[in-house]
Formats: C-alpha cells, structure tokens, sequence
C-alpha cells in the first residue's frame, strides 16, 4: 500500500497508465470532552482551536491510507486527480473524504 502514488494532478510525468475507476477512503471523527470544553474556552479568548485541528488533520491522514487501501485492491499502482471533501455531521462530529482516479501503469 505504501507505494500507491497519490497525485493531485491528472497526469503523471513520464507515465502511461489505464483507468481503473473511481476510489475513496472515508472517516468521521467525533470530538471528546475535553477537546470540547477547550473549543468552549477558545470562543470566548479567539484563536485557533488546535486539537480541532489536530482532530481534522488526522481524519484527513486516515483517509487517504483509507484510499490507498482501496486502490491497492483494486490492483491500482497510483491514484490521479485525489481530492478532500468535508463536513459536519451535527454538532459533534466531522466526516472527511479522499477521493481519485485509480490507475495502472502500462
């Protein structure tokens, strides 16, 4: 799985490959206790609300493992075009997508 190429362009310079089809990896992440009542505190003084963004960062890290996963078994060898797509599902949790085009090299 590590060695599935993940580009955000459509393109790979110097290789010919086929369409496999459409790939993905999803999470949802909730936030904790204390990451809330610390989100609480931060409303109050403004700034960045770090563990969110720890929280965000991480969901973002599992799904593109997610997505890599997925391309290896669809016997991909790299995924063009990858995107992000996010967002909240009520108030307490956030959902984030990796999304691409698997490929195989000729």
């Amino acid at each position: 799985m590590a060695d599935i190429l993940v580009s955000t362009t459509e393109k790979i310079p110097g290789q010919e490959y086929q369409v496999i089809g459409e790939v993905f990896g999803l999470t949802t992440q909730s936030k904790n206790v204390i990451r809330n009542i610390g989100a609480s505190l931060k409303n109050v003084v403004g700034g960045e609300i770090k563990d969110y963004t720890k929280m965000l960062d991480e969901a973002r890290n599992v799904a593109v493992d997610r997505l890599k996963q997925n391309a290896a078994n669809m016997g991909a060898d790299a995924v063009v075009m990858m995107r992000f797509d996010s967002g909240s599902i009520g108030t307490d949790m956030q959902s984030v997508a990796a999304y691409g085009t698997a490929v195989k090299y000729q």
